[in-house]
């Protein structure tokens, strides 16, 4: 993906400024060039312009398009069009409080009262341009320089973490400090990432604690007891414990075993609809103490007045019936499920046997993640390999930021390959990427020593 930035020249006195070349500010530089997440999207975009079929993506988190799911939003629409058209009319020509719909911030907090009795109200809840932009303002919010002095990171408790965190701090500085996990190898083929506990070195440099659960890219999934740690040394520290449920609990929970969703007043929780069904309303949810809230509604009025309406209006009704658990439980996380065993299945049959591939255990989300022992190339260089083939994946380097990778050649053997098309696309797909694994093997015979 060619780097957006205009680059000017303003080093020499008598250099004039051209209307083609505007300087750049430090937040524009940051937010402007090329990105992990930026390549991700514009894959994402070109897939839909080539059509289904051509061009096989397995590279984004794009939910699959399931009929019953479907069909609950159609209904949703349908019954508000034919019997509340006043609340249609609103939906698409108010603006709402910055925090939210109020009736929605309220469906939020009865559901999560009923179903695990948190005791919140809805000035526990917000509501976000999706929960990208929860996070954006999260981790800004807890790192960089603070208002009182001094400056702050987030501590990452295990890589590889959400390719979206890499590029969203706004300074000039890294916010994020990440630490290397324990790789347990389970067989020949399967390993799965523990957190390191005795090597976090959490200390006063801290801002907060932030982790993916289901974590993006490798689907592990923390255990209770990993959790309950976690949440013990943040509030020991005096910090959040920041916890991304984009795939996880209460909903979509596309989490595969054992787990159950908690929250205290030292956490903060976000929560997305997309992987409902509902990418394209852009809805996130927020939990967290009510001061946390007001600080997310004031952020949420300066950047963007309002948040999209069409979300809550068609959540909510799912949410005061309860609907929403049942679909998650008995729908998608079952739909998912099937398709990690497919796309293992796959794995196994078509990825070679000589070359030393080893797969993340699958525990949750839309991916499986590769460890390709000794790869002869980058990463990076086998997504451009594969892209001339027409098949996307993610490469890993992406996922290792925040951390020092240069003597750890493992951040270079990794990717993450979706699982969320048709079974016939995702068969495709691992036999182009087979092939290519074996081209490349094959031209370079002398593995990598580590």
């Amino acid at each position: 993906m060619p780097d957006r930035r205009i680059q000017c020249n303003f080093d020499r006195v008598d250099s004039e400024p051209s209307s083609h070349c505007w300087p750049v500010s430090v937040f524009a530089e940051k937010l402007t060039g090329h990105t992990g997440i930026g390549e991700l999207m514009d894959d994402l975009g070109e897939a839909l312009i080539q059509g289904r079929g051509k061009l096989k993506m397995m590279g984004g988190g794009t939910p699959a398009h399931l009929p019953e799911i479907e069909a609950i939003w159609r209904k949703q629409m349908g019954e508000m069009l034919r019997d509340r058209p006043d609340e249609f009319d609103r939906m698409l020509g108010d603006y709402d409080q910055p925090a939210g719909s109020p009736d929605f911030l309220r469906a939020v907090a009865g559901f999560l009262n009923r179903e695990y009795g948190w005791g919140i109200g809805p000035e526990n809840v917000a509501v976000t341009n999706g929960a990208q932009t929860a996070l954006f303002y999260l981790l800004n919010r807890f790192a960089g320089k603070m208002a009182m002095g001094g400056r702050k990171k987030i501590l990452l408790p295990i890589a590889p973490e959400y390719i979206g965190y890499a590029d969203v701090g706004v300074g000039e500085e890294e916010i994020f400090e990440a630490r290397k996990p324990k790789i347990e190898l389970i067989d020949e083929r399967t390993f799965k990432y523990r957190i390191d506990f005795e090597n976090l070195n959490l200390s006063d440099q801290h801002g907060a604690i932030a982790i993916s659960r289901p974590t993006n890219p490798s689907s592990n999934v923390l255990t209770d007891a990993e959790l309950s740690r976690l949440r013990e040394l943040a509030s020991a520290r005096g910090i959040p414990l920041i916890i991304d449920n984009a795939y996880g609990l209460p909903f979509p929970g596309v989490i595969f075993g054992e787990a159950r969703p908690v929250w205290d007043e030292n956490m903060i929780l976000t929560i997305s609809l997309s992987k409902l069904g509902l990418p394209g309303t852009r809805t996130g949810i927020v939990i967290a103490r009510d001061e946390v809230i007001r600080e997310i509604s004031s952020m949420n009025a300066i950047i963007g007045l309002a948040n999209n309406n069409v979300g809550q209006a068609m959540a909510r009704p799912i949410l005061e019936s309860g609907e929403i658990l049942h679909l998650a439980e008995q729908v998608i996380r079952p739909f998912y499920r099937a398709r990690a065993d497919h796309a293992i299945q796959m794995a196994k049959r078509h990825l070679p046997r000589s070359v030393p591939w080893r797969m993340h255990r699958s525990e949750g989300a839309f991916f499986l993640w590769f460890w390709l022992e000794g790869l002869p190339v980058s990463s990076r260089d086998l997504y451009s390999l594969l892209k001339e083939k027409n098949l996307i994946i993610v490469p890993g380097e992406y996922f290792f930021y925040g951390i020092q990778t240069k003597d750890w050649r493992h951040a270079a053997e990794c990717i993450r390959v979706s699982f969320t098309q048709s079974e016939e696309v995702v068969e495709e797909g691992f036999q182009i990427l087979g092939q290519t694994l074996q081209e490349i093997w094959k031209s370079s015979p002398r593995l990598i020593s580590h």
